[in-house]
């Protein structure tokens, strides 16, 4: 996957045969400090879900200052961050449950968002998911997503809220995440 500067993205993967990804909360926290880590230099998060067997983030590429091969560049420090954050991840959680082998399905996907309405409707996707998963009835309930910040029920530092609130205001994406569910 190509990753360009100032675009943005929809990165996700899910565990092998629907294994646990995340056992206890110190879990879903370990796994956002390590993809702070890994890829915060290059990438600004505008909304994530943890779920117990897979990850949603949407995010926009920031400029790499300094940048001396060209896009290409961008895309290797993408893609060795997501492997990075896997591995690191996995050996973890392999040491930690007595574990061996892989975690992850593959590699990550990563899929480019061409017009900017779209990612009211994927933020609103991605907050839904622990509702359409039936792990809480209200997307505010689950804990490992980017909701609980929109809406000022917590002050996280991970989302950058700014780009989606430009795009429509906090009241309505609100609402928009509380009514019917969105089918992607």
């Amino acid at each position: 996957m190509r990753f360009y500067e100032n675009s943005y993205y929809h990165i996700y993967n899910r565990t092998i045969n629907e294994e646990l990804l995340f056992r206890s909360e110190e879990n879903y926290l370990f796994f956002l400090k390590k993809y702070r880590y890994y890829l915060d230099e290059y990438l600004e998060t505008i909304g994530y879900c943890l779920m117990p067997t897979h990850f949603h983030f949407l995010v926009r590429v920031k400029e790499i200052e300094n940048q001396t091969s060209g896009l290409s560049d961008v895309s290797t420090k993408i893609s060795r961050g997501m492997h990075k954050l896997q591995m690191s991840y996995t050996k973890a959680f392999n040491r930690r449950y007595n574990r061996q082998g892989s975690l992850f399905q593959a590699h990550y996907k990563a899929k480019q968002i061409s017009n900017e309405p779209y990612l009211i409707t994927l933020l609103t996707y991605i907050h839904q998911n622990p509702i359409r998963s039936g792990l809480v009835e209200k997307a505010e309930e689950w804990l490992f997503s980017s909701y609980q910040d929109y809406i000022d029920l917590r002050k996280g530092t991970l989302p950058s809220k700014g780009i989606i609130l430009k795009m429509i205001k906090k009241q309505e994406l609100k609402e928009l995440t509380e009514k019917k569910l969105i089918e992607l």
